[in-house]
């Protein structure tokens, strides 16, 4: 994507903008690193460019939204990932989280997840232009995660769940982190959930909104 100088500039200020509020919020600086080099208006469809880095969510299509970057880099630092790890993403989406957790797993990989194939072509095509060559991005199932490729040692959910969903957890390797919003269609919780020896601790991160995970431990997709 050419953008003219004018553009271009525009872009700059408003991502400089943007990361001095993250900053402020945000304390993991390879998080704040991954996404300051990951373009996220390369995730975004045109007509939206110039608005690439407000801190807002954007839709995508096919009933689907980009997540806001603040959320982005909430979920992201609250998995606390060491660069050999192996992360579970459910939800590829455009593709943009994928790509910021490509660029801090240095030695390991995305394992992510999509149910709207077309979504998952554009993804794919965005992530090789940025050499994202450690993201595999597989077709959902019924079964919901990829235990195959498990157990992972983090998990990120960008989809809501109406109840805390087991299924992953039991995916989670002992001190493995899970990261899902958890509640009703219009408002949720974001949860951290850690998986112990003896079972589970979950820390609350604040309120949000996702889009609704469709399937096994989701809803209907007649809602």
């Amino acid at each position: 994507m050419k953008l003219s100088k004018a553009n271009k500039s525009s872009l700059d200020i408003a991502k400089s903008r943007l990361f001095d509020k993250l900053s402020n919020d945000i304390e993991s600086q390879e998080v704040l690193q991954a996404m300051e080099i990951v373009p996220r208006e390369l995730f975004v469809f045109k007509s939206d460019v110039h608005q690439a880095y407000r801190d807002i969510p954007l839709n995508i299509g096919y009933g689907q939204t980009i997540s806001q970057p603040y959320i982005v880099a909430l979920m992201t630092a609250a998995m606390k990932l060491g660069q050999s790890d192996v992360v579970l993403e459910i939800g590829t989406g455009s593709g943009y989280q994928s790509a910021i957790l490509s660029k801090i797993l240095n030695e390991g990989k995305v394992i992510s997840v999509e149910r709207i194939s077309e979504l998952a072509a554009l993804a794919r095509c965005v992530l090789d232009q940025l050499n994202c060559d450690n993201v595999e991005i597989y077709p959902a199932t019924c079964e919901l995660g990829r235990p195959s490729n498990g157990p992972f040692d983090a998990i990120i959910v960008t989809a809501a769940c109406p109840n805390l969903p087991q299924t992953l957890v039991d995916q989670l390797k002992v001190g493995g982190r899970l990261v899902v919003p958890i509640g009703c269609l219009k408002r949720q919780e974001l949860t951290l959930v850690i998986r112990t020896m003896h079972g589970m601790q979950l820390y609350s991160l604040g309120s949000c909104r996702f889009v609704p995970l469709i399937g096994q431990e989701g809803f209907s997709e007649s809602l």
